[in-house]
């Protein structure tokens, strides 16, 4: 079996349209990641159709606001609301916000202030 991977990197305004793209053609998402690098935070948004693997990153100024794909994908609020709450990513529009009660930790957004 072979497999193909992909990682496309792409500007924040262009995610909404880019993972549409892909939902249109029968891709699922897999998962979300984020990162601090470098200053900034590093978005990975990872895609899977018949063992083709698409990564979307993003690379974002820490205080940017992302758009919620959870209107595209229902699962995306995990990651989001785990994103919120870890790193401080603003998201607007998730479809259920847990306004930063997903986890409880010591320190709020424990990874935002690596």
């Amino acid at each position: 079996m072979d497999t193909k991977q992909e990682i496309k990197n792409i500007t924040l305004d262009k995610l909404s349209s880019e993972v549409r793209e892909l939902a249109s053609k029968g891709y699922r998402l897999v998962q979300i990641s984020c990162t601090k690098l470098d200053g900034n935070l590093q978005l990975n948004y990872s895609f899977d159709k018949d063992y083709e693997f698409i990564n979307l990153r993003l690379e974002i100024p820490v205080d940017a606001q992302v758009q919620s794909i959870s209107d595209i994908y229902w699962s995306a609020l995990m990651y989001e609301n785990e994103m919120h709450d870890l790193f401080g990513l603003n998201i607007k529009g998730m479809a259920i916000d847990f306004k930063g009660n997903l986890y409880k930790t010591a320190v709020k957004t424990p990874f935002g202030n690596c």
